[in-house]
């Protein structure tokens, strides 16, 4: 295995801080900026993650607007950018700020990972370069970057990996050292920007304009295209579903998911959790209560989320007359739905509606 010496790191920074992108929470200084945005780009790219970022600050501009957001607006900020538990946990986290630190996201390590949803990479992310204090964020990365580096070919899925290659970084991460202001900041965000604009996560890495391109095994070995190794992840569960997308003149009905699970709390058109033909759907709607119904099939949707993936049958019913919601269930019109988040799950319905406005 490879070796990270200290003027590997001094390469990495030199090229950091001529080649680092400009984005909205980059050196504002203010923790909040990281807190929001590492939670935000988790599962999801940064291109897709900057309009959203600034959507969100603008209406919930520090912790304490954070800690007392509505949920339901709260949703519907965030609705599109996908792992909804992510929002709710920052709220949560929000929450506890303000009764435990003041509404101050504290400067400590250990405290930073007693928040609610934050785990060691997001605490490492906010102490160092939210408050520039010497602890690593190893992400997915920083563990493509350091294993084609130091040529492991050991899984990078496995606990033993990530902490080889943690303990690799964080012999660079010594308070006792001096440094200049912002180097741990920079240090943090140098690795991941490495592995977002060289190292890249698909495709060939640009080992040309690569600061480490004459140390790094991989390069050197040619052996960029099986570094890094992952083992398979485990095979989704496909559920086939029907959404009935059930309306009268210009009110739709929804109806709010349960609070513990797949997008919990969340607000969906009607669905069963089976593929049913129309006959099926008639005696259905027949057994809830629905009356005269005209039933239009509609256009079948897929939604891939980390462990299931959903197939679903689509039908427009159009009643002549409003049925009385059940407990958990609305009427809304077209302008009303504006204000409930509804998930990109079933983008292809909200667009055949015309149900979002254009952000």
């Amino acid at each position: 295995m490879g070796v990270l010496t200290d003027k590997d790191v001094e390469r990495l920074l030199e090229w950091y801080r001529q080649n680092k992108r400009i984005l909205p929470w980059r050196d504002t200084g203010d923790p909040y900026d990281v807190l929001l945005s590492e939670i935000m780009l988790q599962q999801t790219r940064v291109e897709a993650v900057i309009d959203y970022f600034r959507r969100f600050k603008k209406e919930v501009p520090d912790i304490a607007a954070l800690a007392d957001i509505d949920d339901e607006k709260l949703m519907r900020l965030w609705e599109g950018l996908g792992y909804y538990s992510r929002a709710r946990n920052l709220k949560k986290c929000a929450i506890q700020i303000t009764e435990e630190y003041n509404g101050k996201i504290p400067c400590d390590h250990e405290k930073l990972l007693s928040l609610a949803g934050i785990g060691p990479y997001s605490a490492g992310a906010v102490a160092s370069i939210g408050f520039d204090l010497p602890y690593p964020a190893v992400d997915g990365n920083v563990l493509r970057v350091m294993a084609r580096y130091l040529g492991i070919e050991e899984d990078i899925r496995s606990e033993e990996t990530k902490k080889k290659i943690t303990e690799v970084i964080g012999k660079h991460y010594d308070a006792s050292v001096s440094h200049e202001k912002g180097h741990y900041r920079d240090l943090t965000q140098a690795f991941m920007e490495l592995g977002a604009l060289i190292c890249i996560p698909n495709g060939k890495p640009l080992c040309e304009g690569c600061p480490w391109k004459e140390n790094c095994s991989s390069c050197k070995e040619g052996t960029t295209d099986r570094i890094p190794f992952r083992s398979h992840e485990k095979k989704r569960k496909i559920a086939e579903r029907t959404i009935l997308v059930i309306r009268c003149e210009d009110s739709f009905l929804i109806r709010k998911r349960p609070e513990k699970g797949l997008l919990a709390g969340m607000y969906e058109f009607i669905g069963i959790e089976k593929k049913m033909d129309e006959e099926g759907v008639r005696e259905y709607l027949k057994k809830e209560g629905y009356g005269n119904a005209t039933i239009l099939p509609i256009e079948d949707a897929r939604h891939i989320f980390s462990h299931v993936e959903w197939r679903m049958s689509g039908y427009e019913i159009i009643l002549e007359e409003k049925r009385e919601p059940k407990e958990n269930e609305i009427w809304a019109t077209r302008e009303e739905l504006q204000g409930y988040a509804l998930p990109s799950a079933f983008r292809i319905y909200i667009d055949r509606y015309g149900l979002r406005k254009k952000k």
